[in-house]
């Protein structure tokens, strides 16, 4: 579906991409201290910079069409993936993110090699740098690829290589605080062209009321029955926290952020704001597609929700404010992803066996950046021949590598005597599996239909080997920690930054305020 843009969209878009560039690149010179520290800007984020950050890279491409389109098919349902994941931002907050800051870590690798040691930290270093490639960078490169592709009338690859060039190059020069600052002008971005398209889309429609009496009573509902076939009530139940525990709790790219706040107090506001903003997602980016249900169902299809809508209703000018948002979204998710993969390699792969000092390992983290963003691109050429959409590639990818991670972060933080053998070989042999289940889901091998829904395969996966992991410790000895003061009760370590109890429970207080507000938006829909 081609989009004609007019002489003041390019204009706009022309403005995007100039400021986004001076965002990139001109702060960057001004910044000294951030150009020493490629990986963690120094640790000196402060909590908006940090939830700002957190949020576009999360408001990724597929999230923006994604959820669109899962609105467009399935209604409110796929608000539970924004909705429930404030339970998960506060476990990172409350619980991973003191040991964390307190064992002084750079990678997440790092948390396993303190915990349970060497051979469970090389698989995370490789397994985070393959999840990486394939979830962070080829699926979004594919997903922002098709969708520049259709607006401009580029070829797919064309539009892939454009997109990475830009993304890799203030990346590999500004580093993370690069990442951070441009995050920020992203999100304001991506929030400000979706409000505007909701607010046309609603007065298109004709208001709240018609919209909701034009649509499937089940559109509404956050809960399905049991007989779903796709996102019942108890596949999101049981196979969101699945993913969300690795995401939000032990993913390389997202705690990368608060990895870098200036002090835990900044980490866990930072967390609480990402949290806050989430409330509003489903409404800019889910109803949206409800809306294009309403309002061109015999014309779009699911994967084209959000574009039919904006071709449909933005005016000249915003039209080129909504596509500079889904540029952001889609740049901000790709540069994220590049400046974890370096940060990963440099810091835990080359860093083991090459002696670098700082600059070594700036120019390493560089160069590691470039070789990674031309790895994406075959990736996204790949996915384009898988045929699946756009939320079900991404989700499905996450979902079906999760489970491994999940079962043993959930063990590290919580159960002090599980077994060094059991993490081992849930890491190795679960991993193993859960990759070659997670390719053949994408490929739909051995023929389409075989496997169940990612959520539910994500949950029978998470059973089978917390149930590894709990009968190999019961009969094998606990782990020894490589440095036991770094895993203790976590809640406001002066080390990690933490002030006083009074803070933790400030804190605490403003998590149970959020608390309520989400439970009366479960009820309103249920």
């Amino acid at each position: 579906m081609n989009i004609s843009l007019a002489l003041s969209d390019y204009i706009v878009l022309l403005i995007y991409l100039i400021a986004l560039l001076m965002v990139g690149f001109y702060l960057n010179r001004r910044d000294k201290k951030g150009n020493a520290d490629i990986f963690l800007g120094g640790r000196t984020l402060r909590w908006w910079q940090i939830g700002f950050s957190l949020f576009s890279a999360n408001a990724g491409p597929m999230m923006v069409v994604g959820f669109a389109g899962i609105g467009f098919s399935h209604g409110v349902v796929g608000s539970n993936f924004e909705w429930l994941a404030w339970v998960f931002i506060l476990m990172l907050a409350m619980f991973f993110l003191p040991r964390y800051l307190t064992a002084k870590i750079s990678t997440i690798p790092q948390f396993l090699k303190l915990r349970f040691g060497m051979r469970s930290y090389n698989f995370l270093v490789i397994y985070s740098l393959i999840s990486i490639l394939l979830v962070w960078l080829g699926g979004a490169l594919y997903a922002g690829g098709l969708l520049i592709s259709e607006v401009f009338n580029w070829s797919l690859m064309g539009s892939i290589a454009i997109i990475v060039l830009i993304a890799a190059s203030f990346t590999a020069i500004g580093g993370l605080k690069a990442v951070i600052r441009t995050g920020i002008f992203q999100s304001l971005i991506i929030i400000l062209s979706s409000v505007i398209l909701t607010f046309l889309g609603f007065r298109a429609v004709g208001g709240a009321g018609r919209l909701a009496g034009s649509v499937p009573g089940n559109y509404w509902k956050l809960f399905r029955p049991a007989s779903d076939p796709e996102y019942s009530w108890i596949a999101v139940i049981l196979g969101y926290p699945v993913v969300a525990i690795y995401y939000w709790c032990a993913d390389q790219t997202i705690v990368q952020k608060v990895l870098a706040a200036k002090d835990l107090r900044n980490g866990q506001y930072g967390a609480l704001f990402l949290a806050l903003l989430k409330i509003i997602m489903p409404f800019i980016f889910i109803f949206p597609g409800i809306m294009c249900f309403v309002l061109y169902r015999n014309s779009a299809r699911p994967d084209t929700a959000y574009i039919t809508l904006v071709k449909q209703l933005m005016p000249h000018g915003l039209l080129g404010l909504c596509i500079a948002a889904l540029i952001a979204a889609l740049i901000d998710t790709v540069s994220s992803g590049l400046n974890s993969f370096s940060t990963v390699f440099t810091l835990d792969l080359a860093g083991r066996w090459i002696e670098m000092d700082d600059t070594a390992r700036r120019r390493m983290g560089r160069w590691v950046t470039l070789i990674a963003a031309g790895l994406s691109v075959g990736i996204a050429y790949l996915y384009s021949r898988s045929g699946k959409g756009f939320f079900e590639l991404s989700q499905g990818l996450v979902s079906i590598l999760s489970p491994p991670l999940s079962v043993v972060f959930l063990a590290g933080i919580a159960w002090k005597k599980v077994s060094s053998l059991a993490v081992e070989t849930v890491l190795y042999g679960g991993g193993l599996i859960c990759m070659g289940v997670g390719i053949c889901h994408i490929l739909n091998f051995p023929y389409p239909g075989f496997w169940p829904h990612f959520l539910l395969l994500s949950v029978y996966l998470f059973l089978g080997l917390a149930a590894v992991i709990v009968i190999i410790t019961l009969i094998s000895k606990p782990a020894v920690n490589i440095a036991p003061s770094s895993f203790g009760s976590g809640g406001t370590s002066s080390e990690a930054g933490g002030d006083s109890g009074s803070n933790a429970r400030q804190v605490w207080f403003r998590w149970a305020i959020l608390a309520v507000i989400m439970f009366f938006i479960y009820l309103l829909f249920n």
